[in-house]
């Protein structure tokens, strides 16, 4: 049981001979969710993914997480109280310092045929979104650069 927990210990401090020591830094994504379980569900199977995650509630708390601090891509959903998901796109889109970040928007229905807010997101996921496939669709978006 002591050596359980030595080998543990080992992994989380970064001073000793680690197999995480070097490894590739992992990406950090802003998730955006204002229901909570969904929100909790999704953080878990972004962190499985090895991910790390930002949690906002809605756009507003978004906004604010985005300016204060750095993120590599944008998982939020459509419809949230005090500042949507669009909106939400439409301010990073504007944004010359968070432009390029890209943007997967989530949402319980299609978007409608030529809706220009879905040309505000790079990908458009339908909710529920299968573990698998989000993970696909954010590894190809970094891929891009």
């Amino acid at each position: 049981m002591a050596a359980n927990q030595e080998k543990i210990a080992q992994l989380d401090d970064p001073g000793t001979g680690s197999p995480l020591k070097g490894a590739e830094k992992q990406r950090r994504v802003l998730l955006v969710e204002d229901d909570k379980a969904l929100r909790r569900f999704l953080e878990i199977s972004l962190q499985r993914s090895g991910y790390e995650v930002v949690l906002a509630a809605d756009g507003l708390e978004a906004m604010k997480l985005v300016l204060a601090s750095t993120v590599d891509i944008v998982v939020t959903d459509a419809m949230m109280p005090n500042l949507s998901g669009y909106e939400l796109c439409r301010f990073l889109r504007n944004s010359p310092t968070l432009a390029h970040l890209p943007i997967v928007l989530l949402s319980g229905s299609q978007p409608r045929q030529g809706s220009a807010e879905k040309e505000l997101a790079d990908e458009f996921l339908t909710k529920p979104v299968a573990q698998d496939d989000l993970k696909s669709c954010l590894d190809r978006l970094l891929a891009r650069g």
